[in-house]
């Protein structure tokens, strides 16, 4: 089943799920804010992107500005950072088995499935 991970305020996100509800695609939705991701699921939905943590940094984000963030940070520290920050991470992102997509546009996710 696809995992939906969100952000219950993100106006990308809601897009996202109301594209899959209308297509009657089946998802698990997981608000990564309170269900943040691990630093290990984050590598492996990083894996499945084919991505670097800098590609799915979101730097106009409050914690990216809170944590003096430039962008060029090494990707050990923004996978720790995106650990404990999980709004550092872009949004929506679908994950379906070994393939993942980041939702913008929200059609994105369709390729997955």
């Amino acid at each position: 089943m696809l995992e939906l991970i969100c952000k219950k305020t993100c106006g990308t996100c809601k897009k996202t799920v109301a594209l899959l509800d209308e297509r009657g695609v089946a998802y698990r939705y997981r608000e990564y804010t309170e269900e943040p991701l691990s630093r290990a699921e984050i590598v492996d939905v990083l894996k499945k992107l084919d991505l670097g943590p800098k590609d799915v940094l979101r730097t106009h984000d409050k914690a990216f500005k809170e944590l003096s963030l430039t962008g060029d940070e090494p990707d050990e520290k923004l996978l720790d950072l995106m650990a404990e920050h999980p709004t550092l991470l872009q949004r929506p992102i679908g994950v379906l088995g070994d393939k993942a997509a980041v939702g913008r546009p929200p059609e994105n996710v369709l390729e997955i499935l």
